[in-house]
């Protein structure tokens, strides 16, 4: 797992280790953890690729204004990678440090309801990706859907709440979707066509952050809380082991209530199936399908990110 803050990346190899430095660098947006090779999004547009610790830098020469939000990881040999942007764009990156429109994503029709509750620029906030699946969150707009890589797009369900925070897949179940929103969570079992409201359980409180067991496609973490912003809008961490029919607070060894939103990428589970999540400058790692969660790591300054690789 990778963990960033404004200044460093660093990787987490197993539970009850110090995060290992990976990167320091000022400017850290956002960063994607693939098997060899990790992809670092940094203020002033760059991309950096981390491999065996080596450097490489890309400039993927956005347009002027542009912002990157979100990257993905298709494939680490030659790298492909799709970088997010606001306003919300999408570009493929290759290895040579092209970037280039990403398929049909600029032409869908659905682009001109895209908005922001303040009147800014909407953003392409969160990818993930099942197969050739590609499904990109649009802040606020739903999620639109790519079934061959990117290269053809067109829009999610609409029967998905419209303020969608993170959207997320689980390899174990393909044609799964999970998306955390304004309403909590909601479930889709065909690849986005239509999605189930589980956010009954939540009290249908406003939700950021979430994760999937990556073998137990049933297990989530999932944070809610009162509101987007606040001066204290009670933040929390739950968790259900069956697809989000019911839930259950994750408060043994881990705050019953924070401050603020626990946020969009501040909750992942690995591959050996541990959970953890980001609050303040703080690590805590539990298991995710029930039992005592703990204090891991106090970070240098404020966690920015969580970063797990689940390639098909």
């Amino acid at each position: 797992m990778l963990l960033t803050t404004q200044e460093a990346v660093y990787q987490l190899h197993e539970v009850g280790n110090t995060p290992d430095v990976l990167l320091e660098c000022p400017g850290v947006r956002c960063v994607a953890e693939g098997r060899r090779l990790s992809a670092v999004a940094f203020r002033n547009g760059r991309v950096a690729l981390l491999e065996a610790g080596r450097v490489r830098f890309l400039d993927p020469d956005l347009s002027e204004g542009e912002h990157i939000t979100a990257l993905l990881m298709l494939a680490e040999d030659p790298v492909e990678m799709l970088v997010g942007a606001e306003p919300p764009h999408l570009y493929r990156l290759s290895e040579a440090g092209k970037a280039g429109p990403c398929g049909s994503f600029g032409a869908l029709h659905m682009r001109s309801g895209w908005h922001t509750p303040w009147g800014g620029p909407p953003a392409v906030r969160s990818l993930a990706a099942a197969g050739r699946y590609v499904y990109a969150n649009i802040h606020v707009g739903r999620i639109v859907v790519s079934p061959d890589d990117g290269a053809t797009w067109h829009s999610a369900g609409n029967d998905v709440e419209e303020d969608v925070h993170q959207v997320v897949t689980c390899p174990a179940a393909p044609d799964r979707v999970y998306a955390n929103t304004a309403r909590a969570v909601f479930v889709s079992y065909d690849r986005g066509q239509s999605w189930d409201d589980r956010g009954k359980g939540l009290g249908r409180r406003y939700g950021r952050a979430i994760a999937v067991h990556p073998q137990r496609p049933n297990v989530l973490l999932a944070s809610a809380s009162d509101g987007p912003i606040g001066d204290d809008v009670h933040g929390q961490l739950y968790r259900t082991t069956d697809a989000g029919k019911t839930w259950s607070q994750v408060d043994d060894g881990f705050p019953s209530v924070v401050r603020a939103n626990i946020d969009t990428g501040h909750v992942a589970v690995t591959a050996d199936g541990t959970g953890y999540a980001a609050v303040g400058r703080t690590l805590y790692a539990g298991p995710p399908a029930g039992g005592p969660w703990r204090r891991l790591w106090e970070a240098p300054d404020e966690i920015g990110m969580l970063s797990v690789a689940h390639l098909a």
